[in-house]
């Protein structure tokens, strides 16, 4: 904070607290001063008294630690966000305190504590119902660990994929994988999921509980190849690709590549399927197309498939004569 304002703040807590000295030691004549009122909105003036006081004295201590507030978060090198948010806090903590406080000095007794402690409790008990529940899960995720720190967990209800970076007594702290690029790839940017969701909505651990340092998923390549394509060479070049890519994978899981395969207008998808990283996924497949695009260029026996052109290829030679 800057010394303007530090000067500005240390008048202002002396003049109110001169104010608050006078309120305590001049009761008597403080108040003799306070005007009578009405019969009908006859108060007795020591309520008066007590009410200003008692205002006087959370203004002063509301003053004090919000200064202090202000100035230890400046110091740890806090933004003004920070501080705006824990003064809102406070500032919401003093006014609740003040409000009883002054119902109190008015309606005293037991029928207030009575009224104050059905309120709270009803009050409690709603407020407290999602805090409670997210303990709750939080509780159960660390006995149970459904998914780790490190997974890679979808929640479909939300449409939201992310890498599990922490696990709070309030929030999972998600990597959000996505979101800023169209590809399964960790953006940077955190998002928090209540724990109290967890319990009533789907997830998918896409690391799911293998015993292995790292987890594998099935992922696909889909190759468009043309009718006049030699089928099995192109089977010979994806299976290829995805055992030099995936080696070490198919190592560690004993799971092949293998090939699927569907007819449509223009060709022949051929679907190569393979284990793969959970977090690695977009990674692999990058590499393995690659390999494939350059192996189908310098292989006569085979050809992509292309909409409204039968052959890639032979398309290009039309072409080229025309």
């Amino acid at each position: 904070m800057s010394s303007k304002t530090n000067k500005k703040f240390f008048w202002l807590l002396i003049a109110v607290t001169i104010i608050l000295v006078t309120l305590f030691y001049y009761k008597q004549s403080i108040v003799e001063l306070i005007p009578s009122l009405p019969i009908s909105f006859q108060v007795d003036k020591n309520l008066i008294y007590q009410i200003i006081l008692s205002s006087a004295i959370f203004y002063v201590v509301y003053l004090a630690i919000s200064h202090f507030i202000s100035s230890a978060i400046t110091k740890s090198g806090g933004k003004p966000g920070d501080i705006k948010m824990l003064l809102g806090l406070w500032r919401s903590i003093v006014i609740f305190a003040y409000a009883i406080t002054i119902t109190n000095i008015l309606f005293g007794g037991i029928t207030f504590v009575a009224a104050l402690g059905a309120f709270s409790g009803l009050f409690l008990g709603w407020s407290l119902q999602q805090p409670v529940t997210g303990l709750a899960a939080w509780f159960l995720i660390t006995l149970r660990r459904p998914f780790r720190v490190g997974d890679r967990i979808f929640l479909p209800a939300w449409g939201i994929i992310g890498d599990v970076v922490d696990v709070g007594m309030m929030y999972t702290v998600l990597n959000q994988v996505g979101g800023t690029v169209g590809s399964e790839e960790p953006s940077g940017r955190y998002v928090l999921v209540p724990n109290a969701i967890l319990f009533s909505n789907v997830i998918i651990n896409y690391s799911g509980q293998a015993k292995t340092a790292q987890p594998y998923i099935l992922d696909e390549v889909v190759v468009r190849i043309t009718y006049d394509s030699d089928w099995d060479e192109a089977e010979r070049i994806l299976i290829k690709v995805a055992k030099e890519v995936t080696g070490d994978i198919i190592n560690e899981t004993k799971q092949e590549p293998y090939i699927r395969s569907d007819f449509y207008d223009y060709g022949v998808y051929l679907r190569l399927r393979y284990m793969t990283l959970a977090v690695d996924r977009p990674r692999i497949a990058h590499e393995i197309n690659k390999r494939i695009f350059k192996e189908f260029q310098s292989n006569s026996k085979v050809d992509f498939a292309i909409p409204f052109v039968y052959s890639h290829k032979k398309g290009e030679k039309f072409f080229s004569k025309s």
